[in-house]
Parts: structure tokens; sequence; C-alpha cells
């Protein structure tokens, strides 16, 4: 396959205060070994050159670990491949002189800063309600020292590789943050360190979910289908049964 044109259609929107549009733009000479950011810096510096004001957008490590690449690509949170970061998106899964429609996130909760960049400080304050253990646990143990089952042991791990990107936020009908809160109550909630504040870890962190605007989850799975880590939606059924325990019993929190 040789190099590639494109037909954009970038969301535009200058500040938060400020109405923001659908803009057209062609971008060419795009290899399909590009990944996706590297094909709107490509735009951006045709934009430079023709002294247009470039797009703005979120990005870091472009390894698909900081979760700060939220692109909704013609319609779907991280674009048409599962389990991916639109970091590591390339663009061989596009066809040549197709159209592709470039937006935010779209929630209350995650309000768009200047074109595709949204603030997403929401999660920072959902962590920083509960999510962490705040005892002092001693040194890492050995590793037969503490007994962990295999089976809580992978669930928490699968729990802890969520980079808190959004996407299940964007992707939910609800605008519902029930994947990411249930990831980081459940990674803690298998592992003993976790157990010991658990019941105020998952009040306080439901708490700050609601307060911020967040949807309720109602099971339509899309935040599952989106997550770049596949993060299953079990890890919701965990953080609400922890929550109704710890509802019913707060007395030994």
């Amino acid at each position: 396959m040789g190099n590639m044109t494109l037909n954009l259609s970038v969301w535009r929107q200058k500040n938060a205060n400020s109405l923001g549009e659908m803009v057209p733009y062609i971008v060419s000479g795009i290899s399909p070994d590009m990944s996706f950011l590297e094909m709107l810096d490509k735009l951006n510096e045709d934009l430079i050159r023709r002294e247009e004001s470039p797009i703005e957008f979120d990005n870091d490590c472009r390894e698909g670990i900081c979760g700060m690449c939220s692109l909704v690509i013609n319609g779907v949170a991280h674009g048409p491949k599962r389990a991916t970061a639109t970091c590591e998106l390339h663009m061989r899964e596009f066809e040549d002189g197709g159209t592709i429609t470039i937006e935010p996130w779209r929630s209350k909760a995650f309000p768009v800063i200047k074109d595709l960049v949204v603030d997403r400080s929401a999660f920072d304050r959902i962590i920083a309600s509960a999510g962490y253990v705040s005892l002092y646990v001693g040194e890492a143990p050995d590793a037969n020292a503490v007994l962990v089952s295999k089976n809580s042991a992978e669930r928490a791990m699968d729990a802890a590789t969520c980079i808190g990107c959004g996407a299940c936020v964007a992707a939910c009908p609800n605008a519902s943050a029930s994947l990411f809160v249930g990831a980081k109550i459940a990674h803690l909630a298998l592992l003993p360190q976790g157990q010991i504040e658990g019941k105020q870890r998952v009040t306080k962190m439901v708490q700050q979910m609601d307060e911020e605007g967040f949807g309720d989850c109602s099971n339509h799975g899309e935040c599952e289908a989106v997550c770049p880590k596949a993060i299953s939606i079990s890890h919701i059924a965990l953080m609400r049964k922890e929550y109704l325990k710890a509802i019913l019993n707060p007395e030994d929190s």
C-alpha cells in the first residue's frame, strides 16, 4: 500500500466557553505504518506551514500506557481496533481516500478545554478521595509470605491495567465512570493490603464519582468494548458488591 490521502472532519473549539464545530481537512502523504497521532502531527505541520492554528490533542507516552490519547474516531472511543489506544492505532486500519471524523470525549464531567482536549481531572479527584492504601504495610514481602489465590492475583492485575483514559465514560450512553472506578476499587479489594480500608474506600470513591456528575451504569457494556486494556465489566459487579457490604455494615469499616 502506498501513501494515503484522507478526508478528515475534526472538532475545533477555541476554549471551554466557545461553541465548537466540525472542520474539514485533507491530509496527504500518510504512510499506512504511521500511528494515528503521527497522522495528526503531519496535519498540524501542514496547518503551521499555512500559518493556521494547529489542532490541540492530548498525548504523552505514545506507547499505550499513559491514557492521554483520548479521541473518538468515527464515533468509537480510541477507534475501530479493539483493545487498542489511539496512539497504538495505525493508519492501515483506514481506507485511502476515506473520511475520518475526530472528536473529543463527550461528557459533562469531561468539559472541553480546547479542540480535542478535555479536562479529566474528575478522575484525579476520585482517586484522591480514597483510591489508595494509606496504611504502612512494610517492605515488599517474599512472594510466598502473603497467601493470595491465583484467581484473585490475576483479577487484581487485570484491574490494575486500567490507564484512566476515560474511554469508558465517552462510550457509555449514561457517561458512567463505573468501569474506571470499579477497576480501581477491584485491584485493591482483591488483595490483602487493600481490604483493611476497603469499606471507606468504596463509599468515598462512589460518592465522589456521583458528585463529579458521572451517570449511572445500566449494563450496556460499551465501556468494556472500547477499553484499550479490555478490562471486564465484572469489576463493576465487584464494586457494587463491595459498596453494598459497606453500607450494610459500616461500623466495622
